[in-house]
This record gives structure tokens, sequence and C-alpha cells, in this order.
């Protein structure tokens, strides 16, 4: 078993992945042959994700406040404290917190081969008001 104690860096969501104000903590990126990563993200009320996909998946835990997902072709679904939410490998799907609310959830990825954990797309341009 091996403690980590070490305080993660924050890290502003970079504005071609995320709209609105998002702060990101990787807070688990165990030494290979792991490829497990996670990560504490913190949304303000109507910032959220750009259209991306997970090589493996992603398991996403609201801790706190209420947001939105949505799957693409699907409809958008309220999330909030307590729920946890699984999306398929490979699914185009965007995620955040609701217009009036913040939100944090963690969320949780394996990493392909060669690092990667999302490969990103457009920004969201029906995102609900």
């Amino acid at each position: 078993m091996h403690i980590t104690r070490t305080r993660p860096d924050t890290r502003q969501g970079p504005a071609e992945n995320f709209a609105g104000t998002v702060w990101i903590d990787e807070i688990a990126a165990p030494a290979a042959p792991s490829r497990l990563r996670m990560f504490n993200v913190h949304f303000a009320p109507g910032a959220h994700t750009a259209w991306h996909r997970h090589p493996h998946g992603q398991v996403l835990h609201v801790q706190e406040g209420e947001g939105l997902v949505q799957r693409r072709g699907g409809d958008v679904e309220s999330i909030r404290a307590g729920d946890t939410v699984w999306i398929e490998p490979g699914e185009w799907h965007w995620h955040g917190a609701g217009p009036r609310a913040f939100m944090t959830h963690l969320a949780v990825v394996e990493a392909a081969a060669d690092g990667t954990t999302a490969d990103w797309d457009a920004h969201v341009t029906d995102y609900p008001a």
C-alpha cells in the first residue's frame, strides 16, 4: 500500500475544452503499469466541458452541487450530489454545472496506452439556460 499526501496543483480548465470557469485537480495518477487517473473538477454556474469521449469510459461522482450531463443524441440529464454516472468507452458527451449552481465531481478514467485520457471535439452550442 502506498499513501500519497502530496497536494495537487490546481489548474484552470483550458478554454479550448471548457466553457466558463473550471478548476481541475489531478488527485491520482499511479505509476505504470496503472493507467488510472482521478480528477476533482470544480465548475462555476453554467461552466461545462466541450463534447468529448474517453477511450475506456469515465465514472463521474458528483460530490456537491447540481449539474447536467448529455450523451450525444440523448436528452440533457440532471445530476446532483451523491449521483454516479457511467459514460461508456468512446461515447461522446459533455457535463458541467447547472446554469445557476456550482458543481464538483470526481472524474475517474483509464488512460489509453499512449497516455491519452480524452478526445476533444466542438463546444456545446445549445447549453440549457
